[in-house]
């Protein structure tokens, strides 16, 4: 089902959004504020409990001195390092249930899924920004001076202190780290294995934050991507920073960031997705060059993918 480019063009399209010239040192700047946080963390026994694994809700603080929540699944008597997955969430809803998790650990591995800022969950947003903070978190940040305030800053640096977390767990081999996330969760599963090149295996699905002009050049207000219109109708109606914008949105675009990852990619994308246009996730993909495998849902969309969790588990048993 054809919502966007033929297939072969989608092989060989590389984007349409900017790439800051100071992109490289924005991002080394801000992975040298992470490396200054501290890694400690606290562990708290979960009310729900698995016969099968032990729960826990986790707390750090991350850049800016928020308190980040994680739900952590371990297996049961565990007696040697075993792998590690991380996890990360769609738009707007929380890291989920425990059950999911717990599938993962009684495989022998331990899960640390991480609730998004500000989002459904219980992690805190507490960097002030100047400009809106009224609809959506690609805009947020994006009216102050300082890019260093863009909202997605802060979450992919959150995504990597989770991957380091996890790495320094005693039941963990830190060199057998997985990455899992879909949507948004695709968008910083990408994130979290470019800034953290020890991760050595991904599976991003349909991924968000990804080649925001192409977003906004296709129906974008039927997309993920919808809160690009209110920003460029309440704050830049006749579009005179158009270029500044799209500009400043490259510091998140994981598009810039593709080309970092040193993880082997398993990556899967639905051909009918309106929501994060098959294009706008081919610029990403075409740009890693690190082992990578695609799998293509042709009549899917935005959705559940079929078998896609039971690849998964198996994906991940071979850390």
């Amino acid at each position: 089902m054809l919502v966007d480019m033929p297939m072969d063009q989608l092989l060989e399209y590389q984007g349409s959004s900017p790439k800051p010239a100071d992109f490289d040192a924005y991002w080394e700047r801000a992975l040298k504020e992470l490396d200054a946080q501290s890694m400690d963390y606290e562990l708290v026994p979960a009310k729900f409990q698995s016969p099968l694994a032990e729960c826990y809700d986790l707390y750090f603080t991350g850049v800016g001195g928020a308190r980040v929540h994680c739900k952590y699944v371990k297996a049961k008597n565990a007696v040697e390092p075993g792998p590690g997955l991380a996890i990360f969430h769609g738009y707007s809803v929380d890291c989920g249930d425990w059950s999911d998790k717990v599938m993962y650990a009684a495989h022998g591995i331990s899960v640390l899924a991480m609730d998004c800022r500000g989002q459904g969950g219980m992690s805190e947003d507490t960097v002030s920004v100047k400009g809106t903070t009224l609809r959506g978190h690609i805009i947020r940040g994006l009216d102050d001076p300082n890019p260093d305030r863009l909202y997605y800053r802060n979450v992919f640096l959150d995504t990597v202190q989770t991957a380091r977390i996890l790495m320094s767990m005693p039941q963990v081999d830190q060199g057998r780290i997985g990455v899992y996330g879909q949507s948004q969760g695709g968008a910083l599963t990408l994130a979290c294995a470019a800034l953290e090149p020890r991760v050595k295996s991904i599976l991003p699905v349909h991924p968000f934050l990804t080649d925001y002009r192409r977003a906004w050049d296709m129906n974008v207000t039927t997309s993920a991507y919808e809160e690009l219109v209110y920003f460029f109708r309440s704050f830049d109606p006749n579009h005179l920073r158009e270029e500044e914008i799209f500009n400043k949105l490259g510091y998140i675009d994981i598009q810039n960031l593709a080309d970092r990852i040193r993880a082997q990619v398993l990556f899967a994308t639905g051909l009918a997705d309106t929501i994060c246009p098959p294009s706008t996730q081919f610029a990403t993909y075409n740009k890693i060059t690190s082992e990578k495998e695609l799998i293509v849902y042709h009549e899917y969309g935005h959705e559940f993918y079929p078998y896609l969790a039971d690849r998964a588990l198996l994906h991940f048993l071979e850390l």
